[in-house]
């Protein structure tokens, strides 16, 4: 399905439940940015919000076409990464008036996060113009934040509007491009996890939207080559996917279809790194390497044959310690998270006895680690790079606690259950 077809929903659809996208308008192209002049018309007090790079960008076209309709415009004015949290969104909301009836963000991932969650609290229509094709985020419901130190994803409504002009697009720093083709790639890693949790706990799974995000992953797949030369119609395509993944969130009311174990391994990368004062790497980028990782869990969990030995223990101060010191002043707020689940209470070895060569068969389906690297490299993307960045002790660790910083089960939380007290 591309990007128009399901802008339109799915009312009946064979899971039973029926599919709507609250988004009126999505444009792709070229000179796509002049659609705002017809999308704008209605309004005549607009507030753009930007950073120093992203309105470099696409600021002064945006500027141009709007005109007079702009009441206010922010631009943070950023040194390093911005960072998603209670200032950033506090500086936003200061520039909303009375007036205030439209809000444009010029962006791509954080951007369009701290636009949908201010425009959502203050009942507010929302457009983003993106700066470059570099994650999924631009149309999913949701808004990934850093609250209290905290990667959470806070409830929020789809942009009205998605602007994705070539021109702008194709000028991204390259990384951003390998970021976004990273995000997709990653979804290898994130379907495997819905369907194994649909096996394992029974949860909700919508085949048709599974299929549907497969379809854009191998589309993306094609395109590396494309994207390595900055081809506009590689860009356009990448864009597309990247909205079309948004929209089949929307339609299931999460991010399942696109969020797994390979997010909660980039997550856990993002959350150390701030806790701890040392860098990560981009979103996408992270998950790309993050899905070669959790191709690996799942090779050590095919290779075993037989688990009728193995038991489930749990020794909570022993747990708790390593929290501590992997997350420091935020272990709390993982603790308590995870003792609001009770995950840690469930023995699951049971039900994994059960179903262990359905188990294994389905985690076969997934592509292995060698076929991610290979994937990853299309893209002028090490591994090595990788691992030599955040190390093997980092590393180690996130196969034992990324899960910890989500609600989600996937493949890290079977992992844990055979191989962390055996």
């Amino acid at each position: 399905m591309n990007v128009t077809e399901l802008l339109e929903g799915k009312p009946e659809c064979s899971c039973g439940k029926a599919h709507v996208c609250p988004i009126d308008s999505v444009i792709i192209g070229k000179n796509a940015c002049d659609g705002l002049t017809e999308l704008c018309r209605e309004y005549a007090n607009i507030l753009l919000v930007a950073d120093t790079n992203t309105y470099a960008c696409g600021g002064e076209k945006v500027k141009r076409i709007i005109g007079d309709k702009i009441a206010d415009i922010l631009v943070f004015n950023t040194v390093g990464v911005l960072v998603p949290d209670e200032k950033a969104l506090s500086a936003i909301e200061a520039r909303i008036t009375p007036k205030t009836d439209l809000i444009i963000g010029i962006g791509s991932g954080v951007i369009n996060d701290l636009c949908k969650h201010v425009s959502f609290n203050a009942g507010l229509r929302y457009y983003i113009v993106a700066t470059a094709p570099s994650m999924d985020g631009y149309a999913s419901k949701g808004a990934a934040l850093i609250l209290d130190g905290m990667k959470v994803t806070t409830n929020a409504d789809v942009p009205k509007a998605i602007i994705g002009d070539v021109d702008i697009l194709k000028d991204a720093p390259f990384e951003m491009i390998q970021a976004g083709y990273g995000d997709i790639i990653g979804k290898y890693s994130c379907l495997n996890d819905w369907k194994l949790s649909n096996l394992v706990n029974g949860e909700y799974i919508c085949n048709e939207v599974l299929e549907a995000t497969y379809e854009e992953v191998e589309k993306t797949v094609r395109l590396a080559d494309g994207l390595v030369k900055r081809e506009e119609n590689a860009i356009v395509a990448l864009m597309e996917a990247l909205v079309a993944v948004g929209i089949l969130m929307a339609y299931v009311g999460n991010s399942r279809p696109a969020s797994g174990s390979e997010h909660h391994f980039s997550h856990y990368f993002e959350i150390v790194g701030i806790v701890k004062g040392e860098e990560y790497l981009p979103h996408g980028i992270d998950v790309c390497y993050s899905a070669i990782e959790t191709a690996k869990i799942r090779e050590k969990l095919i290779a075993i044959d037989d688990i009728s030995d193995y038991r489930y223990s749990f020794d909570k101060d022993a747990y708790e310690s390593s929290i501590r010191r992997v997350y420091g002043k935020l272990a709390d707020e993982v603790l308590t998270l995870q003792n609001i689940l009770g995950w840690y209470s469930h023995d699951r070895i049971s039900v994994y006895r059960e179903k262990w060569q359905d188990i294994r068969k389905l985690l076969s389906d997934c592509p292995s680690s060698e076929q991610m690297r290979a994937l990853t490299e299309k893209v002028g993307l090490s591994y090595d790079s990788f691992t030599d960045f955040y190390g093997k002790e980092k590393i180690a660790d996130a196969y034992l606690y990324a899960k910890d910083l989500k609600d989600r089960y996937t493949v890290l939380w079977l992992y844990y259950d055979l191989f962390a007290n055996k």
